[in-house]
């Protein structure tokens, strides 16, 4: 080995030191600056009594296993996705089937319902984020867009509006999408494990992102950079969501645990755990107040936790297998769970 690469060496150890360093002087500072935490804070707040939602409808009709769920804006409509390879189109009042979207791929793991309600998305092991038109004379036979520069799969996807849309990826990226044109406008890159959830702030601006490397990153595409990025998952985040105001994030992760970040503070607000939950969480949502956290898990059921307190309200069940998928409609009346028992619940 030369001078020139002991050299390097001694740098680059020298700089992880100063790093750690400089870390660890963050901590300190952050830690004198908290006069308070959340769970002392709510203890002044009245608990919440035991939640009593109920199925009001069970939409069948997928053939396999659901992987995505997301609500239309208009409160009524919803959109799944399932390895039957085909996407479904609901009425959520009626349970009737609008559409039924024939994928490239069966291999699905995301799909997402466009602001206006006239697009609908989806995308998975085939890299590639699929838009299918639902306002066109033939109907979404076919996709009107498909966009490729994913080099891993595709694991979710988001519209801001029906010119842009957010997907994020197995190759530890996200991409930012003109829909029109059908190209990328800007790559964001600073995770170092496979990004598995994406949600957008009230602020269309700013996004987060979860991924495998255990953080959640806070994201300006104005700036086209990581701007916060959020530690404490001792495994996968599987599940971001922006609270209702945009000043915090809900994340659910492999590790049996949700957990509260807020972006002021730059610190985690609060743990939802118990100890007799082992399992890991597969999607999340807040109430439209934000004091009810939903997660999905892997035991079958939907667990429902206070934001505030901490502690677990409700545990819904109703599915026979793994709750892969979840979501408030837009107007906090009802929430949407989807399974790999092929079958979507709507609770109030």
């Amino acid at each position: 080995m030369s001078s020139s690469d002991d050299d390097i060496v001694q740098r680059t150890v020298s700089a992880k030191r100063e790093a750690e360093r400089l870390k660890d002087k963050i901590k300190k500072k952050k830690e004198a600056l908290s006069d308070t935490t959340l769970a002392q804070a709510a203890l002044k707040v009245d608990p919440l009594p035991r939640l009593t939602m109920k199925v009001r409808r069970t939409l069948k009709g997928h053939l396999a296993k659901i992987y995505a769920m997301y609500w239309a804006e208009d409160r009524r409509h919803l959109v799944s996705a399932s390895q039957d390879g085909k996407l479904l189109v609901w009425d959520a009042y009626t349970t009737n089937k609008i559409f039924a979207i024939p994928l490239r791929s069966s291999w699905v793991m995301t799909c997402a319902y466009a602001p206006s309600g006239d697009f609908v998305a989806s995308g998975g092991l085939d890299n590639i984020c699929s838009i299918y038109n639902l306002k066109t004379p033939e109907g979404p036979k076919r996709p009107a867009r498909e966009l490729a520069a994913h080099s891993g799969y595709l694991s979710c996807c988001r519209f801001i509006n029906n010119d842009r849309i957010l997907t994020s990826s197995g190759d530890t990226t996200c991409i930012l999408w003109d829909v029109d044109v059908g190209q990328k406008l800007e790559e964001f890159v600073d995770h170092t494990g496979d990004v598995m959830s994406l949600s957008i702030s009230p602020n269309p601006n700013i996004f987060c992102s979860g991924a495998c490397d255990a953080t959640a990153k806070i994201w300006d595409i104005r700036l086209g950079k990581c701007v916060q990025s959020f530690s404490g998952h001792e495994s996968d985040i599987n599940a971001v969501q922006f609270f209702p105001n945009g000043n915090a994030i809900g994340t659910g992760s492999d590790d049996a645990s949700c957990r509260l970040f807020d972006l002021r503070a730059d610190r985690e607000l609060n743990i939802f755990s118990h100890e007799q939950i082992f399992c890991g969480i597969t999607s999340i949502a807040f109430s439209i107040s934000g004091r009810l956290l939903f997660g999905g898990y892997d035991d079958y059921n939907c667990h429902v936790w206070d934001t505030l307190r901490g502690d677990r309200v409700g545990i819904l069940s109703g599915h026979e297998n793994r709750v892969s998928c979840l979501g408030i409609s837009s107007d906090g009346m009802a929430l949407c769970t989807g399974s790999w028992d092929h079958l979507l619940k709507i609770w109030t």
